[in-house]
């Protein structure tokens, strides 16, 4: 196992990092730090794991009770984590053999609100859809 310590993103507040897609154009740094984020978001494994994480009671769930979820390895599972902390949105600790994961709302807020369209803003008509009946 490295020891190298990992940078977490998403530690500064929204106003911190992006604006709204729809309120302005986000520069390169912007893009490329939220481009990591949904790289992370962007494999089933990893979504499962964030929405099991996410959605259990209590706020926590142990790798033990992760691992079983699925027909991958221990390892595996384990690389999966370490991408969506790496990524901020998951917190870990240590507790004798085991370790027990919870979210980060603080990113998934973030992601809310960059995806979000400002109150108020009324969405542009679209075209219709190729060979849709008018």
């Amino acid at each position: 196992m490295s020891k190298h310590e990992l940078a977490v993103l998403g530690q500064d507040g929204v106003e911190g990092c992006c604006p709204a897609l729809l309120t302005a154009p986000l520069d390169e740094d912007q893009a490329e730090t939220l481009a990591k984020v949904f790289k992370a978001l962007g494999d089933p494994v990893r979504l499962r794991l964030l929405s099991m994480i996410a959605s259990r009671a209590g706020g926590e769930v142990c790798v033990c009770d992760l691992t079983p979820a699925f027909e991958v390895s221990q390892p595996t599972i384990s690389h999966h984590l370490k991408l969506l902390k790496q990524a901020g949105l998951i917190d870990s600790e240590r507790r004798g053999t085991w370790v027990y994961y919870r979210l980060l709302p603080q990113m998934t807020d973030r992601l809310a609100a960059i995806l979000t369209r400002p109150a108020g803003q009324v969405p542009a008509e679209t075209a219709p859809a190729a060979g849709a009946a008018s």
